[in-house]
């Protein structure tokens, strides 16, 4: 499909994909006029109008893109040039922005469209798309309060915000005691707890006890998580993925766990961590918090962590604080601001019930370049203690506008309208006999699958039948997909069922479109079942 026909002119002309022809000169050190051009205040502001206006026109036009891109591999490489230009093109940004628009867009797929399902979001707004813009500008490095003082301290204010906003525990705020931070990503986010975790339980039981380590999650935890445990050094096999079940909504059982843990006791090894998620990626299923913590009390010194990379955006509405009950006994928690609270990419905030730990584990040494005669004697954060990284984004900021702006009671009514058009679908999938819900629906995710044929008529598949309607479903997904202008959904496969995924969750969205996407999928289906007679 071709690109919005009305975007923004800019600078009129064809689009040039890279340099234009050079002559052969010598090296030159850059004039000064030059040099000082790179950050001049009247050129930003020139070219910073085409860029708002491209944005701008972006969104307008976003839902004359497909979802996802029809393209193959290698497509964007063979439309540029194998070098970089060696000296810039006649108004190069303006041509370069043709190429965003006529090459790039394309080609990717529009996470911001009304018609992305397939994914839990990746949520804009134009206050966290500005305060991206406005921290990029400013452009500070706060990995110490030295650094950037106001940087650091507005940090620290807004993850008490949020977390209050969050309705989290006082013992995860720094004014309970505990702390939070601002990372990029929740693998980044289990990565640091797992570390603190580890150095605390081998300063405990000696570091050559690295190998008995075990560290516990459910068959639907993100594979972030072991990943993680890999990077800390934990080997393979003493990570327990527990299997769940249909019968408990796919959550960690804590008899299950319990059992596990008592094992690897029995044979000498050391229960270290244990990752629950509140609402996972396949299915949005809910780990029982608290029940999960008496089991880990019983080995003293268990780290307890809650992903809620995306449903604790859920949180701001008083209505899911119940997902979380028992988190006062919790060790650190993580959830993705980017995903459903209007933060724009990246944003994940973190909170731990003991930040010394992290410290212990991820400090160092002040370097005498890094200290800071006015933090002498004060009990600072450096927030390169905290996370694995010294160079890190002024991300707070952006937080800290969207609170302002939006405030409180916007992000629950942001929420609450992708809750209630998830319920809207979830009612349209089981008011058509031919579908099923498979897995209840919690926040914005409806998981369901078209019956097949001997189920409509009450008769037991049986393993062989599950397999033909697990093809059923991934035949339908795919037309569904294929459709022009049509939603882009995702599948799960959980406990041998093949399901479709509609995760509502787009700033952009509207009722309209998860009507249009529900017509999409029964249309598929018609056609689908009438072909196989």
């Amino acid at each position: 499909m071709a690109p919005p026909s009305h975007c923004h002119t800019i600078n009129g002309g064809a689009p040039r994909n890279g340099a234009i022809p050079a002559v052969e000169t010598t090296t030159s050190t850059p004039a000064a006029s030059d040099t000082a051009l790179l950050l001049d205040a009247d050129e930003f502001r020139r070219l910073g109008h085409q860029v708002v206006d491209f944005i701008a026109d972006y969104y307008a036009g976003l839902g004359d893109y497909p979802v996802h891109p029809s393209v193959t591999p290698g497509f964007l490489r063979r439309h540029l040039p194998a070098d970089a230009p060696s000296r810039p093109e006649p108004e190069a940004f303006a041509a370069a922005l043709r190429d965003v628009r006529d090459l790039i867009l394309p080609g990717v797929t529009h996470w911001q469209s009304p018609r992305h399902f397939a994914h839990f979001p990746a949520s804009s707004s134009t206050v966290g798309a500005l305060g991206e813009a406005l921290a990029a500008g400013i452009n500070v490095v706060p990995f110490t309060w030295a650094a950037s003082p106001a940087a650091t301290e507005l940090e620290m204010v807004v993850v008490d915000w949020l977390g209050r906003a969050l309705h989290l525990p006082e013992s995860l705020l720094f004014a309970g005691g505990g702390g939070g931070t601002i990372l990029g990503t929740s693998c980044e986010a289990i990565l640091c707890a797992l570390v603190a975790a580890r150095d605390r339980k081998l300063a405990e039981i000696g570091a050559r006890r690295i190998g008995d380590l075990v560290v516990y999650c459910s068959d639907q935890t993100h594979f972030a998580f072991r990943k993680a445990a890999r990077i800390a050094g934990i080997p393979r096999e003493h990570c327990r993925e527990i299997p769940t079940c249909r019968d408990d909504v796919f959550a960690l059982s804590p008899t299950a766990l319990h059992a596990a843990m008592q094992a690897d006791v029995d044979a000498g090894l050391v229960p270290l961590f244990l990752c629950a998620t509140v609402g996972t990626t396949q299915t949005t299923a809910v780990d029982p918090v608290r029940e999960l913590c008496a089991v880990a009390a019983r080995h003293g010194g268990m780290w307890v962590h809650v992903d809620a990379a995306y449903a604790g955006s859920a949180l701001v509405c008083p209505e899911f604080r119940d997902v979380i009950a028992g988190a006062e006994a919790v060790d650190s928690l993580s959830m993705n601001a980017h995903k459903w609270l209007l933060a724009n990419n990246d944003c994940c905030a973190v909170w731990v019930a003991a930040p010394s730990a992290l410290v212990a584990a991820l400090g160092t040494e002040q370097e005498y370049i890094l200290r800071d005669a006015a933090a002498e004697g004060h009990d600072v954060v450096d927030y390169k203690d905290w996370g694995t990284t010294l160079t890190r984004r002024f991300r707070a900021l952006k937080v800290w506008l969207v609170l302002r702006c939006y405030g409180v009671e916007g992000l629950r009514s942001h929420v609450r309208s992708h809750v209630a058009m998830a319920a809207a679908f979830e009612a349209m999938v089981r008011g058509d006999a031919r579908f099923e819900v498979v897995a209840p629906r919690r926040f914005a995710l409806v998981c369901f699958r078209l019956r097949s044929p001997p189920e409509r008529l009450g008769v037991g598949v049986g393993v062989g039948g599950e397999k033909a309607a697990n093809e059923l479903n991934r035949r339908l997904l795919e037309e569904v997909n294929a459709a022009s202008s049509g939603p882009y959904m995702s599948s799960a496969m959980v406990g041998g069922v093949y399901m479709l995924r509609c995760a509502i969750g787009s700033t952009l969205t509207e009722e309209r479109h998860v009507r249009e996407a529900w017509k999409v999928v029964q249309e598929r289906a018609t056609s689908i079942l009438r072909k196989r007679g």
